[in-house]
């Protein structure tokens, strides 16, 4: 049997093998653009075919290069081992599945369904609606945590970020600012306009480091363009709260272009030990402009002062042309930032497309590939690149596949939770979970998904009393998971 990885890489390698430009079609199935060519496989000497080629030439042109069409997959005719044999020997011709039993043996046949099995396996695990839990604990390898609610009320809970007494702000994307107390929650006055609508909103929130000296707050948004109320740009403005009002407000970062488009702003924000703000911007779903271009802030994490002003040492102060904020670049929708509490690097991870959420370490001046390579494929099924990797451009630490829809990101700086220290925590807006990863050096050795079913998990982050926090939303919650013994 050939685990996750094994199947992608044997892909990969097969792709990269076959021309990028293709001369054909195979059998006419009903493909969307993502087939490798038989005559390209027929180089391959015959006695050394392996499932994974198999599959690249019989399969992938409807069941995708990737195995990314069983994320959807409904199926008709079953998917034990005796399904899957049956259909790839006898086919399904009038439903457009043809028979193979004159291309593969019968080994060849169990060889390939044993292959599939690995990408539908892959699949379901991603899964929970079979595994209600209709209590407030869950259990995991390392402990048992329970859920306590803290908050109710937000529609959409975006960010979240702690005052020095314990009271707890909470961002609403559609343009509201909550404070949470013991005792009630309570809407904020005087915040930002936003333009409020698709992906665009109230953001991300996050303390100054000396917040306790100098009081700065600061917020991520969909800002209005003041000379067209359609447009919109990722912004981050600074201000003051006194009582249950904002004041002193400065925007100190806007990401320009604007744009109509309500999609990818990314938007987290994280200080790090320096007190440098890295800020993520998305390509404001421009795929093919803005990420591998310089003279724009899209598609791109930047690093500035607390004030906005750009450090002497950015890597493209000295670049013509170039956005001098500009920190790493060809990123797609990054909407987790985080820094490790070990190391000090940053940590990002951002939304593929259909396919390929990935995790990175970000590093000056480094190119993150989007659109140019990617493990990805459009959201129609149709590929955008054959290409997994490319010289200068960095790989991912991990990847989805299926893509988790990936939001929030925290590592655990607290030993309230044994077994768990230092571990990533992701949440997942598509399949409602959060994922734990175990980290050694740069490296993701371990992954376990928790809370299964909890809702589409917004963000995540560690209190200073030490326990973690995760909002959902639709209906809006937050909880602290509280480890029980």
């Amino acid at each position: 049997m050939y685990n996750r990885k094994q199947i992608m890489l044997i892909i990969a390698a097969l792709v990269l093998v076959c021309a990028c430009q293709r001369a054909g079609v195979l059998d006419q199935l009903r493909d969307d653009g993502q087939i490798v060519e038989s005559s390209q496989i027929a180089l391959i000497d015959q006695s050394v075919k392996t499932p994974a080629i198999n599959y690249a030439e019989y399969c992938s042109g409807c069941h995708g290069i990737k195995m990314d069409a069983f994320v959807d997959r409904k199926w008709k005719h079953g998917k034990t081992d005796q399904d899957l044999y049956k259909a790839i020997k006898y086919g399904y011709e009038d439903e457009g599945m043809p028979a193979y039993d004159v291309s593969f043996s019968d080994q060849e046949i169990e060889d390939l369904v044993d292959f599939i099995q690995e990408g539908i396996a892959n699949v379901d695990e991603y899964y929970f609606e079979n595994r209600q839990n209709k209590s407030n604990v869950y259990p995991s390898e390392a402990l048992t945590v329970m859920l306590d609610t803290v908050s109710t009320g937000v529609a959409v809970p975006w960010g979240l970020t702690f005052l020095p007494k314990g009271d707890l702000l909470i961002t609403d994307r559609s343009g509201k600012i909550y404070r949470q107390s013991a005792e009630a929650l309570i809407e904020l006055t005087t915040v930002p306009d936003v333009v409020a609508g698709g992906q665009g909103g109230m953001l991300d929130i996050e303390l100054h480091p000396d917040y306790e000296v100098n009081g700065w707050i600061y917020i991520s948004y969909a800002q209005p363009n003041p000379e067209n109320g359609e447009e919109s740009a990722t912004s981050i403005v600074r201000a003051r709260l006194r009582d249950n009002e904002f004041s002193d407000h400065e925007v100190i970062f806007t990401a320009l272009p604007y744009s109509s488009r309500k999609l990818h702003f990314g938007c987290r924000m994280e200080f790090d030990r320096e007190g440098y703000l890295y800020v993520s911007v998305g390509d404001r779903f421009n795929r093919d402009v803005n990420p591998q271009s310089l003279d724009n802030h899209c598609g791109k994490i930047h690093r500035i002062h607390d004030d906005g002003s750009i450090p002497d040492d950015n890597p493209f102060v000295e670049t013509a042309g170039a956005m001098h904020s500009i920190y790493s670049y060809g990123h797609r929708n990054p909407q987790g930032v985080a820094m490790h509490p070990q190391t000090g690097a940053i940590w990002s991870h951002e939304h593929g497309p259909r396919g390929g959420d990935e995790i990175n370490i970000i590093k000056k001046s480094k190119n993150y590939g989007w659109p140019v390579v990617s493990y990805g494929i459009n959201y129609n099924g149709t590929t955008f690149t054959e290409k997994t990797q490319q010289e200068g451009m960095e790989d991912p630490v991990m990847y989805w596949l299926p893509s988790i829809g990936a939001c929030g990101m925290t590592f655990v700086n607290s030993d309230l939770y044994p077994g768990w220290e230092n571990n990533l925590l992701s949440g997942s807006l598509r399949f409602k979970y959060l994922e734990r990863a175990v980290v050694e050096g740069d490296n993701i050795v371990h992954t376990e998904k928790l809370l299964p079913n909890i809702g589409r998990l917004r963000t995540v982050e560690v209190g200073p009393d030490g326990y973690i926090y995760v909002a959902v939303e639709d209906p809006g919650y937050v909880f602290r998971l509280v480890p029980q013994s």
